[in-house]
């Protein structure tokens, strides 16, 4: 008899952890750049291993791998893009990422080492553009809104140098990965860059860039995963946390204007 209720017991116990087991924290595994997309997510992994999610955050320093490592199902979901590029990388690699929620504005400014206005740009100045389709045309629209150039269609978002109808100051066009143009800055007269990677280059877009968007961006980075995860709910408590209250007055607090909350 005895033996028979340690049997019960044990089985029992051994219930008890599968449930507990059951309830562990599910594991979300999110690529992201680093500034501000890692920070934001470190800031709600606390409130998400409550509700039972361990955000597991992989930090990248390119703009292909992290589309690319969701896609192939190696990592759930990524955090460090706008829409325009998301639809170039779909078209380009035959994916179907789709976007689950929109965190920030990271507005687009031009900087450089040589110049402190555009009046002082002279003529054939060298001018450096990330090399992605859809943050190259983003310079160029950027370009265009300050009168330096012309586009064919001044409302192209995936136009390249190709469709400059008009160069007054003949500018020179270097077409560079994103994450490298902060360190291009001494070599060119004047460089496109994204805030990201000119907050990790420690330039302050507000007090830095010559010129740079405003807050009415459409560029607004957004959270990708693929669609048999898209209902999920650990990826949907992951775009509830990121459209907080908290985050929204970390944003502000922390990067001046240099981002701007999307929601």
């Amino acid at each position: 008899m005895l033996l028979k209720k340690l049997g019960v017991a044990l089985a029992f116990s051994t219930a008890l952890a599968a449930v507990a087991g059951g309830a562990h924290a599910a594991k979300l595994r999110v690529a992201a750049t680093p500034v501000p997309h890692a920070e934001l997510l470190e800031l709600v992994k606390p409130t998400l291993a409550k509700e039972g999610v361990e955000l597991d955050i992989k930090v990248f320093t390119d703009y292909v791998q992290p589309n690319q490592q969701v896609a192939d199902g190696n990592l759930d979901v990524n955090f460090f893009q706008h829409k325009p590029y998301l639809d170039s990388f779909n078209k380009e690699h035959k994916a179907d990422l789709v976007v689950v929620g929109q965190v920030h504005v990271e507005p687009f400014g031009a900087y450089s080492q040589k110049v402190k206005s555009i009046a002082d740009l002279k003529d054939g100045a060298q001018v450096a553009l990330p090399n992605d389709p859809s943050n190259g045309a983003r310079a160029l629209l950027l370009l265009q809104s300050e009168g330096l150039i012309k586009l064919k269609d001044p409302d192209n978002i995936l136009a390249t140098s190709r469709d400059i109808a008009e160069n007054p100051k003949k500018l020179r066009f270097r077409e560079l990965e994103a994450a490298t143009l902060p360190r291009v800055l001494p070599d060119v007269d004047l460089a496109l860059i994204n805030t990201n990677y000119a907050l990790e280059a420690g330039l302050n877009p507000l007090n830095d860039a010559l010129f740079i968007e405003g807050s009415d961006s459409p560029y607004a980075n957004i959270l990708v995963t693929v669609p048999a995860k898209a209902e999920s709910a650990d990826v949907k408590a992951l775009v509830k946390a990121l459209n907080s209250e908290e985050v929204k007055t970390f944003i502000a607090d922390k990067y001046k204007g240099a981002v701007v909350p999307a929601f």
